[in-house]
């Protein structure tokens, strides 16, 4: 039976540089280029941002390492007004977005969806709809949607970035719904490539799992949940995983682990941190590598 590969990128601001660790260490084990290799690509917040790279400029991991690079992450993380003082918190996102358009028209260009040569898609979140947004290069309403402008989107996260504005619609995060978008990608694989064998590579960033005390958690107001990690807590549910295992069987390989010594926050940019992401993504190859060649070529 012929087969279709799917790779599925999650989100995790600055952790992705582990996902992309992996994927080099994959490209080069393989002897071919990442989005010569995959058929169909989807990724929530900065995984939307590689697999656009990836589907869009067919860039190679190398490229996609640049996108993540220092100087990138400095100006995408442009500090606003927000700031926490005397337990108060004020009311802007902690950074604007302005750095992160910029950076995101520095590699897209005036790169739209439909400039994609293969099956793409992003995911967001309507807060006016309440309704999750799927990004598609395939679909006809999509095609004219620049990438500056999905990307802005898709990785719109909560506290850390202001909503964007797309059209007329108002979009945040994806990983409001699925930081993790394997089932959503499988399911527009199958509608893609009927009577197929889909098998999916999909990679996380790295999973808190530092414990939270109970026993103070019933006195914590937003403060106290926005300094104990809410948002991470909401995006880091393992449900997903367990239902595309389920649903995909032996043609699905997922790459993830506690994150460890990295910082929970996705926004550490320090040295030492990102030392310790790519030592994570290193680690996953060790780990995850030999499956992960078999997967893909047996």
């Amino acid at each position: 039976m012929n087969k279709k590969y799917i790779l599925s990128m999650d989100g995790g601001g600055v952790r992705t540089i582990a996902s992309i660790t992996f994927l080099k260490r994959l490209e080069q084990k393989l002897g071919v280029k990442i989005h010569e290799k995959f058929d169909y690509f989807i990724g929530t917040s900065a995984g939307a941002i590689s697999c656009l790279a990836l589907a869009v400029n067919k860039f190679s991991t190398v490229d996609l390492e640049d996108i993540w690079a220092p100087r990138n992450l400095k100006k995408t993380m442009q500090s606003s007004s927000w700031e926490l003082k005397l337990g108060l918190l004020q009311s802007n996102p902690k950074y604007t977005n302005e750095g992160k358009r910029e950076v995101l028209k520095k590699y897209f260009g005036n790169s739209v969806l439909g400039d994609s040569l293969k099956p793409v898609a992003a995911l967001s979140y309507d807060i006016e709809k309440r309704t999750p947004i799927l990004f598609k290069s395939y679909n006809e309403e999509d095609k004219n949607i620049s990438l500056v402008d999905v990307g802005d989107a898709t990785s719109a996260a909560p506290i850390y970035y202001p909503s964007a504005k797309v059209g007329e619609r108002y979009l945040i995060d994806g990983a409001i719904v699925a930081n993790h978008p394997v089932l959503h990608g499988y399911v527009e694989a199958k509608k893609l490539f009927p009577d197929t064998e889909i098998r999916v590579l999909s990679i996380g960033t790295g999973l808190s799992k530092r414990s939270l005390n109970g026993k103070a958690s019933t006195k914590w107001g937003i403060v106290g949940w926005l300094m104990h990690d809410l948002f991470g807590l909401m995006v880091e549910s393992s449900l997903d995983h367990e239902l595309a295992g389920e649903l995909i069987g032996e043609h699905y390989l997922r790459v993830n682990s506690p994150i460890n010594l990295v910082n929970r926050r996705l926004d550490d940019r320090s040295t030492t941190n990102i030392e310790r992401i790519v030592e994570m993504g290193e680690t996953w190859w060790d780990d995850f590598g030999e499956r992960a060649i078999q997967l893909l070529t047996t």
